[in-house]
């Protein structure tokens, strides 16, 4: 697109499925490294990535060529798909339904990277849930407690 620019920084979270924590440090770089070339084959730029062993957040550059649901639903049925081909696991590994999605300015940027860099000192304080409660809170996102990434029944 000539004559197009732009300056969209997202800091997107998602979960495992009924947020257990099946992410093990065996294999979390190497999931890391697959997501991160999802993104970069769709020509968006990997600023952090990091995560727990039941949700991950990235931090990326978005170009404005593809829809963020788009890549979303590359990146968790892509990352998905592949964990259960390579066996990683003795259960079938889902992500969870939804995610959330948060833009910062430029100033931003330095802050968000250290927020995700600590992800596991944040989380000897706070649960996940309570993490992404804040998020939407913060950022004034309208939900419903009933749909905000389900536990297992």
């Amino acid at each position: 697109m000539a004559n197009t620019y732009t300056q969209i920084h997202l800091q997107i979270v998602f979960a495992v499925k009924f947020r257990e924590g099946l992410i093990n440090s065996s294999f979390k770089d190497e999931l890391y490294q697959y997501i991160s070339g999802i993104i970069k084959h769709h020509k968006h730029k990997l600023i952090a990535i990091n995560g727990m062993p039941d949700h991950v957040h990235l931090f990326i550059g978005m170009r404005p060529t593809q829809s963020i649901s788009d890549l979303m639903q590359d990146i968790k049925g892509s990352s998905s798909k592949w964990i259960n081909e390579k066996m990683f696991l003795k259960v079938k590994f889902e992500w969870q339904e939804g995610y959330g999605a948060f833009s910062y300015s430029k100033s931003h940027v330095n802050n968000v990277i250290n927020y995700i860099k600590n992800e596991e000192e944040h989380h000897k304080k706070e649960s996940f849930r309570d993490e992404y409660l804040k998020f939407l809170k913060s950022f004034e996102v309208e939900y419903d407690e009933r749909f905000v990434f389900k536990d297992l029944a």
